[in-house]
């Protein structure tokens, strides 16, 4: 597993570590992404259906391709979805509304807040620095169940996603789930699929924050 930076207690003398998810948690990558597949197509002459694939973010990006390419040429054509998503995908993607400052909250009462993501570790870098959104550690390269790992190794007490995987990742790491309706799924299969606390988005996690108090 990569990491950025070393692990720190769930609670500083006022806070607690959280994690959060990138793709449609705080960043919408759907523009990007989705120039990016239409390069990919056009680079390699198969047929990729953008407008679907922006719809199931989340997985690995080999589950996506599997759908376009045959198995044994998957990993290949990730290594040159990759080398691509640089110049096609950061400049195309936004923040999500209030991304910016639900990092700042976290830090504003004594915390730590970490990415942890299933993208490619070091594009995912690259969309927080070209959009001036500052963690205090990234880890890429982890879907759902993968995520408690890291999680556990930073000791996150919060695991903020908007994918059913970030709430099993959570439940791994024994994180309170926190689940944004801002990716693939509503807040009903949010709540459903066993998340702690719903937001329609990340405006309003300064305020749920502001009320947490960790257990003991």
């Amino acid at each position: 597993m990569a990491s950025t930076a070393h692990p720190a207690p769930a609670r500083t003398a006022t806070g607690v570590t959280v994690g959060f998810d990138l793709d449609m948690t705080l960043i919408d990558s759907r523009p990007g992404i989705h120039a990016c597949y239409t390069a990919l197509a056009e680079r390699t002459g198969t047929f990729v259906d953008a407008d679907l694939a922006v719809t199931r973010l989340g997985p690995p990006l080999e589950e996506e391709l599997a759908h376009w390419f045959p198995a044994e040429r998957v990993r290949e054509i990730a290594d040159v979805y990759r080398s691509m998503y640089p110049q096609y995908a950061i400049a195309a993607t936004p923040a999500l509304p209030g991304a910016a400052e639900a990092i700042a909250a976290v830090r504003a009462a004594g915390g730590r807040a970490i990415v942890v993501t299933a993208k490619y570790e070091p594009n995912a870098k690259l969309h927080l620095a070209h959009l001036g959104i500052e963690a205090d550690a990234v880890i890429g390269d982890l879907w759902a169940e993968q995520k408690g790992e890291a999680l556990r190794e930073h000791a996150a007490g919060v695991y903020v996603g908007d994918h059913l995987g970030d709430i099993r990742g959570a439940r791994i790491a024994g994180a309170l789930s926190v689940a944004v309706a801002t990716g693939p799924y509503d807040a009903g299969a949010l709540r459903a699929a066993g998340a702690d606390v719903v937001l329609a988005d990340l405006t309003h996690f300064p305020a749920w924050l502001a009320g947490y108090r960790p257990a003991a």
